[in-house]
């Protein structure tokens, strides 16, 4: 991949922004810019299902305590149920076709919602946010 040299004007204040978290991450601006330019795009159309591409398009607008509610979210716990008994009978018993359909419908949710998650959790890193209390199951 070739790299492009730009020049491109900041405002001031978004300029102090990137300068501070680069100071914090002990890296340089330019890499601060690119990881923010990088994670804050919307992946490809075409790497991405339409539905799962405009979940997680409009993320990078919400304000921080947004993000977290959206990093913290999960499968509703009947959801979650019905998913554990779903792959428990699939073992044990095998699947009938609306079976199937249910199981396909409940994974795509939870595919969307860790999706919408790791995006959340990506820009808020981005942001200076420590993460890491996501995978310790604490709030923030």
């Amino acid at each position: 991949m070739a790299v492009q040299s730009v020049t491109v004007n900041l405002p001031e204040p978004l300029y102090e922004r990137l300068v501070r978290r680069a100071q914090k991450t002990q890296r340089t601006v330019e890499a601060e810019l690119v990881d923010a330019v990088t994670t804050s795009l919307p992946d490809e159309p075409d790497e991405l299902p339409a539905d799962m591409a405009d979940a997680i398009a409009a993320l990078h607008l919400l304000g921080d305590e947004e993000l977290w509610r959206a990093a913290r979210q999960g499968l509703a716990p009947e959801k979650a149920a019905d998913l554990e008994a779903l792959h428990l009978k699939r073992q044990s018993d095998g699947l009938s076709a609306s079976d199937v359909e249910a199981l396909a419908a409940l994974m795509k949710e939870y595919t969307r919602i860790l999706l919408v998650r790791s995006r959340s959790a990506a820009l808020l890193k981005q942001r200076g946010h420590d993460v890491s209390v996501l995978h310790q199951g604490h709030e923030p």
